[in-house]
Parts: structure tokens; sequence; C-alpha cells
């Protein structure tokens, strides 16, 4: 695994604050995602005129070129700009763990992810770092009154929200949204994470990670989101993929279970 540093380049020190002084590291896994580095960091220097932000990309040896793009825009960003490239496809539950050691190794104050396919909105963090000072975790929530689903069919929608109930049901947190990767972290709370532990893969970890939180007595808190999908729906979805997904919502309370002594 190679942590590709960003080239000495000369940089107007007031938009690209020193990387000890930075608050906030946003952690974007992605897989064959071409130039889509440059808009998303063009939309986030928009959303955070004024922030003092650094971003990861945790890419998984994309065969498009995704890392070399993400490098020709080092010179431009210098110290803003991070990139971790990793042998094979490990997923983005791994890619976001990856990014969490990252910025552990670093003095960030806040801890964010998000996907680099702009289902997410960049324009939306300004509501997260608000809502985070009061609590350890915050998930932009596709279910809370104020929220918007785009480009999602009938069978998409259905799967979604009896997934999240399901997690509801048997992991117990009071959260609406266990499935969406939008969310910031306090670094306390990335610190008190287990990550060794986690066993989940793919979209998984994201309940792994709640529920971990959730045990250790961590706020967790919800706010709006407008999500569009640009992933592949329902249809796409082996019937394996969909049991396994129920079946490591168990998993995750039974191992967690037995070891806290929360199950009868």
């Amino acid at each position: 695994m190679t942590h590709v540093s960003p080239p000495l380049a000369p940089r107007d020190e007031r938009a690209f604050p020193p990387a000890h002084a930075c608050e906030l590291s946003i952690v974007v896994p992605v897989f064959r995602m071409g130039n889509a580095a440059r808009r998303l960091i063009e939309r986030l220097r928009a959303a955070l005129p004024d922030g003092d932000w650094e971003v990861l990309f945790v890419d998984d040896n994309s065969p498009d070129g995704t890392a070399d793009a993400v490098k020709t825009l080092q010179p431009v960003y210098g110290e803003r700009l991070h990139l971790t490239v990793r042998q094979g496809k490990g997923g983005r539950g791994s890619a976001v763990l990856e990014g969490f050691r990252f910025a552990l190794s670093r003095d960030y104050e806040y801890v964010f992810e998000m996907d680099a396919d702009f289902s997410h909105k960049p324009e939306e963090i300004p509501l997260f770092l608000e809502k985070i000072k009061d609590t350890d975790m915050v998930i932009g929530s596709r279910y809370l009154p104020g929220s918007e689903i785009h480009e999602w069919g009938i069978k998409r929608t259905i799967f979604s929200r009896w997934a999240n109930r399901f997690a509801r049901g048997v992991l117990k947190i009071p959260i609406s949204d266990y499935t969406n990767g939008f969310r910031c972290y306090r670094r306390s709370a990335i610190e008190s994470l287990d990550m060794q532990a986690i066993d989940a893969k793919g979209y998984v970890v994201l309940s792994e990670v709640a529920y971990q939180l959730f045990l250790k007595g961590k706020r967790i808190a919800e706010v709006p989101t407008i999500f569009v999908n640009r992933r592949r729906g329902i249809s796409n979805l082996s019937k394996k993929e969909i049991l396994e997904a129920f079946h490591s919502v168990l998993r995750i309370r039974r191992a967690y279970g037995k070891a806290k002594g929360v199950l009868a």
C-alpha cells in the first residue's frame, strides 16, 4: 500500500493552510472515477471557501487512470490534496478505514466521508459541520423531513427502506439511515473505534462503525440530505448480495452483542 505525498509546489498560504493546523479531513474512496476529482475539489472549494480542510482520495488501483488524474492536480492544490493507491479492489468500507488511519496520523479535528460520484452534495457539508459541534457523528439521512432521493426506481427505494428498518430493528441505533456514506465524525469518535475488529465489507461497514460508536455511548445525529443516485439499481443486485447485507447486520449484532453483554 503506497501513500503518494503531494509534491512541493508554490502555493497561496492563505488559501491552503498548513497541514498541522487543518481542521477537516475529507475521505473520498474512488474507483474508476477518471477526472471527477477535479470537479469535486472545485465544488468543495466553492462550498468551503474559508474552510480549513484537506481531501484524501483512496484509490483501489483503478485501471482507468484515476490515480494519475489526481496526481496531475497535486502541484496545483499542494498540501490540500492527498492520494493513497491500494493494490487490488478492497471496497469502499476498507477504503474509508484507510482514510481514518491517515486522518489519525495527522492533526485533524473532524473527519468526513463522502462518495466521489456526486451522490453526495459538497454544498451540504457546512450543515454537517454546524451539527457536529454538539455531537460525535453526523449522518446525512435520506429519510428525514426535507430530504430528497433522485434517480431511484421503486425497487431500489423499497429495498433501501426495508434494509434500514431491518438494521434499526436489529441494532437499535436511533437513526433512520444506516447505509448512506455521507458522514462527519469527531476525531475522538474515530479514535475510539476498534478498526481491527471491523469484519464487514462494502457498505455494511457503515452499520458496523455506527454500532461500535453507539455501544461506546457516542452521540449520533442526522441531518437532511439530497441524494442523487449514480450507481447501479436494485435490478443489478444479486439475491446473494441482498441476503449478505441482511446476514451481515445479524452478524454485527451477535459479535458485538456478546462482547458487550447486550444480548440475553
